[in-house]
């Protein structure tokens, strides 16, 4: 029968190895959020061969995280790691959206259905500075598209009655997405209504000219 000094010192070495463990994954965790931050900053600057090599370095990460879990469930699983997954589902579907005007699936970014969920909700956030982006630029018609793209996520969200019970945070996310875009649609709406008047403002000093033209050719 071992002493009980030798059991004790069986379980403390593996205590220390579980810690070692927890802190390294935690380590990883943070990494994979902050990479995934990183990317959607660099998609904003449209430097988006920059965030794909960003959003790839975080999936290595996940990956490697989702591997360790099949062994350690109670190590990998907690809040930093939902906070993970959520962040880089939310850099890796607004890439997509980006290259391809498409939503990538959970499937295709191995991430769990309630991150994904909550990750998508995040990236109204992300349309919206898209869409202002755009109007600064003048462009009309992109801020439109940014818009029609949150009122398709925001929409979708609202209609999945059953994931408010399962999806923990999502009522309140689409609070917040409906907020964004109410106030993208203001903003549009005023820049529509602004860039309708200066050209209603040039064509009228074109008229003006005309006809000051017309007058002095009759005298």
């Amino acid at each position: 029968m071992p002493l009980l000094k030798t059991v004790l010192k069986e379980i403390r070495k593996e205590l220390k190895e579980k810690e070692k463990m927890r802190e390294k994954a935690q380590e990883d965790m943070r990494r994979a959020t902050s990479l995934s931050k990183q990317a959607i900053l660099l998609l904003h600057q449209k430097r988006t061969k920059e965030a794909k090599k960003l959003i790839a370095k975080a999936k290595e990460i996940i990956s490697r995280l989702n591997d360790v879990s099949t062994d350690y469930p109670k190590i990998i699983y907690s809040g930093l790691f939902n906070a993970a997954l959520q962040e880089y589902s939310e850099a890796s579907i607004f890439l997509k959206l980006i290259e391809e005007s498409r939503f990538v699936t959970p499937n295709e970014i191995y991430v769990p259905s309630i991150d994904y969920v909550l990750g998508l909700a995040d990236v109204v956030g992300e349309c919206r500075r898209l869409a202002l982006d755009a109007l600064r630029e003048g462009d009309v018609e992109k801020g439109e598209k940014c818009l029609q793209t949150m009122d398709e996520i925001y929409t979708e969200l609202m209609a999945m009655d059953e994931a408010y019970m399962l999806v923990p945070g999502l009522r309140r996310k689409c609070d917040i997405a409906r907020r964004i875009i109410e106030a993208t649609r203001g903003d549009i709406t005023q820049e529509v209504r602004r860039s309708s008047l200066e050209r209603c403002l040039k064509e009228f000093e074109k008229f003006m000219r005309k006809k000051a033209k017309g007058s002095k050719k009759d005298r």
